[in-house]
């Protein structure tokens, strides 16, 4: 299990990639010809990144048994 400042270290890590990829993927789609394999690799990348920021983000909210 990872302590909380370890998921906030990781958390930054991950939105910096996903906001990286977010520029490369505008970048790519302004060409003329965008290599649309490459496009959608990254695109299927990016929505990882935002499953692992949403599932950790959720790890660092503490259960409140109701």
């Amino acid at each position: 299990m990872l302590s909380v400042e370890e998921i906030e270290q990781r958390l930054e890590l991950l939105r910096i990639e996903h906001r990286d990829l977010d520029c490369a993927i505008g970048a790519l789609s302004q060409l003329s010809q965008p290599d649309q394999l490459q496009l959608a690799r990254m695109k299927k990348r990016k929505l990882r990144l935002r499953d692992e920021i949403t599932f950790l983000e959720n790890s660092l909210i503490p259960d409140i048994i109701a």
